[in-house]
C-alpha cells in the first residue's frame, strides 16, 4: 500500500488487518472469488445493469489460471446463484457447471485474461448511462471527485463492429484496454478490469455513475473541470486497486444481508 493510499485508512488501528485476504488453499480462495463474483452479479441486477442476455463478469480461477468463472447466458443477474457459475478454459470449453456460455463473454474475457496476467477479474454490461455515454466516443472528464478515479486510466475503443463473437475482435479490445483499468466501448458500453473481483465490480459501478453525472451536468450546462494536478492527486487516493477493493466492501455487506440465497 502506498503512502497516499494509506490516507484512506489512517484510522484503522494498529492491529487491524486491511486489504485483500490471504488463503490457506486454492479451494478456500476459489470459494471466496466465487462468492464475490455472485454478489457482484446480484449488485449489478439491483442497480439495473442487466439488459436481456447482455453482460458478463468473470474472475480467474486461482489454481487453473487459464480458466475463469462466468455467468451462464440467460440467467438473470437478479437471480443468479453461486452454484450456477460456469468454469471455462481459454479454449472456450465449459469444464464445470451446467448452462450456456455467452459467446461474447468468452471472446472478450478470454483475451483480456490472456493478455493481462495482472487482471483477475473483468466486468462488462450494457448499463443505460454507460452505453449512452459510449455513443459520444469520449473519455470521461475529471468533473467530480469520483470521476477522478479514472483520470488517465481509461480509454475509448472506437472499433465497434457488432456483437463481439470474433476472437480477433476480442484481441483488439484487450489491446485497446492496454494497461488501463477501464475502457469505454464506443456504441456498446463499459468494461472494467482489476486484480480482484471486488475492484473490478466497483470500478464498473462508479464508472456507470460517473457517466450519469457527466450526462446530467452537460445537459444542464458546461461542467467546470478539475485541474490536472488536483485530478492526479485525487486519482492517487481513489484510483488504486486497494481503494477499489475497499469501496466494494459496504456493498458486499448490504447485498449478502439482503439476498443470502445467492450462495445456494
Amino acid at each position: 500500500m502506498t503512502d497516499t493510499q494509506s490516507d484512506i485508512v489512517m484510522n484503522r488501528g494498529a492491529n487491524a488487518n486491511f486489504g485483500p485476504e490471504s488463503f490457506a488453499s486454492f479451494e478456500e480462495e476459489r470459494l471466496h472469488r466465487k462468492q464475490r463474483l455472485t454478489a457482484a452479479f446480484r449488485l449489478f441486477g439491483k442497480f439495473g445493469f442487466d439488459e436481456g442476455l447482455a453482460g458478463h463478469i468473470t474472475v480467474r480461477d486461482p489454481e487453473h489460471t487459464d480458466h475463469f468463472w462466468v455467468n451462464p447466458m440467460g440467467v438473470s443477474f437478479k437471480q443468479l446463484k453461486m452454484s450456477q457459475l460456469l468454469k471455462v478454459n481459454h479454449a472456450g470449453e465449459v469444464v464445470e457447471g451446467q448452462g450456456l456460455l455467452n459467446g461474447a463473454a468468452f471472446t472478450i474475457h478470454s483475451k483480456i485474461h490472456a493478455a493481462r496476467p495482472d487482471v483477475n477479474a473483468a466486468a462488462h454490461a450494457h448499463s443505460i448511462y454507460g452505453k449512452s455515454w459510449s455513443s459520444l466516443g469520449r473519455l470521461l472528464d475529471p468533473i467530480t471527485q469520483d470521476s477522478c478515479a479514472f483520470y488517465q486510466d481509461h480509454v475509448v475503443f472506437e472499433d465497434f463492429t457488432g456483437v463481439v463473437l470474433d476472437l480477433g475482435e476480442g484481441e483488439r479490445i484487450a489491446a485497446g484496454l492496454g494497461d488501463n483499468k477501464a475502457c469505454i466501448l464506443q456504441n456498446h458500453g463499459l468494461l472494467t478490469a482489476a486484480d480482484t473481483i471486488e475492484a473490478a465490480a466497483w470500478w464498473f459501478i462508479t464508472m456507470e455513475r460517473s457517466c450519469q453525472a457527466q450526462l446530467l451536468a452537460e445537459a444542464a450546462g458546461t461542467p467546470k473541470l478539475i485541474n490536472a494536478e488536483s485530478a492526479k492527486q485525487t486519482y492517487d487516493v481513489l484510483g488504486g486497486s486497494l481503494a477499489g477493493w475497499f469501496s466494494f466492501q459496504p456493498l458486499y455487506s448490504v447485498i449478502t444481508a439482503e439476498q443470502p440465497d445467492m450462495f445456494d
